[in-house]
Protein backbone atom coordinates (compact mmCIF):
# COMPACT_ATOMS: atom_id res chain seq x y z
CA UNK A 1 0.00 0.00 0.00
CA UNK A 2 2.82 2.18 1.02
CA UNK A 3 4.26 1.67 -2.89
CA UNK A 4 1.10 2.40 -4.30
CA UNK A 5 0.65 6.15 -2.84
CA UNK A 6 4.49 6.64 -3.36
CA UNK A 7 3.72 6.19 -7.02
CA UNK A 8 0.31 8.34 -7.00
CA UNK A 9 2.32 10.77 -5.39
CA UNK A 10 5.87 11.04 -7.72
CA UNK A 11 2.81 10.81 -10.56
CA UNK A 12 0.91 13.93 -9.26
CA UNK A 13 3.98 16.22 -8.67
CA UNK A 14 5.53 14.25 -11.84
CA UNK A 15 2.78 16.23 -13.79
CA UNK A 16 3.28 19.29 -11.88
CA UNK A 17 6.32 19.18 -12.46
CA UNK A 18 6.00 19.19 -16.17
CA UNK A 19 2.83 21.63 -16.52
CA UNK A 20 5.40 24.43 -14.60
CA UNK A 21 8.25 23.86 -17.16
CA UNK A 22 6.31 23.75 -19.92
CA UNK A 23 4.48 26.83 -19.06
CA UNK A 24 8.03 28.69 -18.36
CA UNK A 25 9.07 27.33 -21.56
CA UNK A 26 6.22 29.12 -23.71
CA UNK A 27 6.00 31.97 -21.25
CA UNK A 28 10.04 32.04 -22.39
CA UNK A 29 9.05 31.35 -26.48
CA UNK A 30 6.56 34.03 -26.35
CA UNK A 31 8.85 36.83 -24.85
CA UNK A 32 11.64 36.29 -27.32
CA UNK A 33 8.98 36.40 -30.04
CA UNK A 34 7.57 39.75 -28.48
CA UNK A 35 11.62 41.15 -28.61
CA UNK A 36 11.93 39.82 -32.02
CA UNK A 37 9.01 41.80 -33.65
CA UNK A 38 10.26 44.71 -34.13
CA UNK A 39 14.02 43.27 -35.84
CA UNK A 40 11.58 41.38 -38.11
CA UNK A 41 9.16 44.07 -39.22
CA UNK A 42 12.21 46.45 -39.79
CA UNK A 43 13.96 43.72 -42.11
CA UNK A 44 10.58 43.20 -43.84
CA UNK A 45 10.28 47.16 -44.62
CA UNK A 46 14.12 47.21 -45.57
CA UNK A 47 13.30 44.76 -47.92
CA UNK A 48 10.47 46.03 -49.31
CA UNK A 49 12.42 48.95 -50.12
CA UNK A 50 15.05 47.06 -51.22
CA UNK A 51 12.58 45.39 -53.64
CA UNK A 52 10.48 48.30 -54.82
CA UNK A 53 14.15 50.70 -55.57
CA UNK A 54 15.97 47.42 -57.29
CA UNK A 55 12.34 47.53 -59.58
CA UNK A 56 13.09 50.96 -60.27
CA UNK A 57 16.14 50.71 -61.57
CA UNK A 58 15.46 48.23 -63.95
CA UNK A 59 12.28 48.17 -65.15
CA UNK A 60 12.42 45.96 -67.75
CA UNK A 61 12.66 42.98 -65.05
CA UNK A 62 9.20 44.20 -63.41
CA UNK A 63 7.17 43.78 -66.96
CA UNK A 64 6.20 47.10 -66.50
Amino acid sequence: MLVFVVTVLLYVFGLVFLYGVIRLAVRHGMEDLEARRPQVLRVGRSATADDRAFLQENSFLGGN
